[in-house]
């Protein structure tokens, strides 16, 4: 089946509801097709192109939603790039953003083929959400750890901002870090916003600040993968559906960021662990 309009609309939804949860959109890009027999062939030139330009839409989202940082951080790194000093600040927060973001960058560019070739792998998508969902659960139990060595008894947002760290106070190393963590999320089922909340928490972040981290380092690497794949699109018979699926995308995303940004105000990881546990074991029964 190719691109038409409503498989373009039910992608996009489905990207933008499930990019910037920590539950992986690749993997619901390719189980829940095969879950509701959508007859998508990922295998199609088209396939890829169009699932980018639906990161395009999630990037778009996350440019809108802190469009007045993002205008700061641009202004520092080129302040800092032409003064040659980091002062702090804004201009200390796009260095961390850039170092963040090369190594999945570098894995991403250099073996993008081996990786494409697991993009059509329902049941690997399936037992790799297990996976995502056991990687959320550890990062709060070593979080709930931490907490109760440092007298928290629960999630209280005036205790976490005393005993962690906000994204401007972390080390160059850590954010290096983090960044590696969206290495994972090259594969269908590990989530990329999963991958960098859970190593924020881990890195000693507060649970708000391991967001943000997540929300902007995601969105460089995702947008430079986009504009990577659009010449691919020229000519393509579908590319208005697929344009419509991308603002669908857009839409859906930015509503899912808001909701998160409050939601992680006094939240945990936990029911997104939950959810990706049940869905993985879903598809590996289904798709047996």
């Amino acid at each position: 089946m190719g691109i038409t309009l409503p498989i373009a609309l039910f992608f996009g939804i489905l990207q933008g509801a499930s990019e910037l949860f920590p539950v992986s959109s690749l993997g619901h890009a390719v189980v829940v097709p095969a879950l509701f027999g959508i007859r998508v062939r990922e295998s199609d030139a088209d396939f890829l192109p169009f699932l980018v330009l639906l990161h395009i839409g999630t990037a778009t989202a996350l440019i809108c939603l802190y469009w007045r940082q993002w205008g700061r951080i641009v202004a520092g790194f080129v302040r800092s790039a032409a003064t040659g000093r980091v002062t702090g600040g804004d201009d200390r927060l796009a260095w961390l953003l850039v170092v963040g973001t090369i190594p999945a960058g570098l894995v991403g560019f250099i073996f993008q083929k081996p990786l494409q070739a697991n993009f059509g792998n329902p049941r690997l998508a399936a037992g790799l959400l297990l996976v995502n969902g056991a990687m959320l659960l550890g990062a709060e139990m070593l979080r709930r750890r931490t907490e109760r060595r440092a007298g928290i008894a629960q999630r209280d947002p005036a205790a976490e901002e005393k005993q962690f760290r906000s994204i401007e106070e972390m080390g160059f190393g850590r954010a290096a870090l983090i960044g590696a963590c969206q290495i994972v999320a090259l594969f269908p089922g590990m989530s990329r916003s999963g991958s960098t909340m859970a190593g924020g928490l881990i890195g000693g972040l507060r649970h708000e600040e391991a967001v943000r981290f997540s929300f902007l380092l995601a969105t460089p690497i995702i947008l430079a993968a986009g504009l990577l794949e659009v010449p691919s699109l020229a000519g393509t018979a579908n590319l208005g559906p697929m344009l419509v699926g991308g603002v669908a995308a857009g839409l859906t995303a930015y509503a899912s960021a808001r909701f998160l940004v409050r939601y992680f105000r006094v939240g945990r990881l936990d029911p997104y662990a939950y959810y990706c546990a049940g869905l993985g074991v879903l598809g590996l029964i289904l798709l047996h």
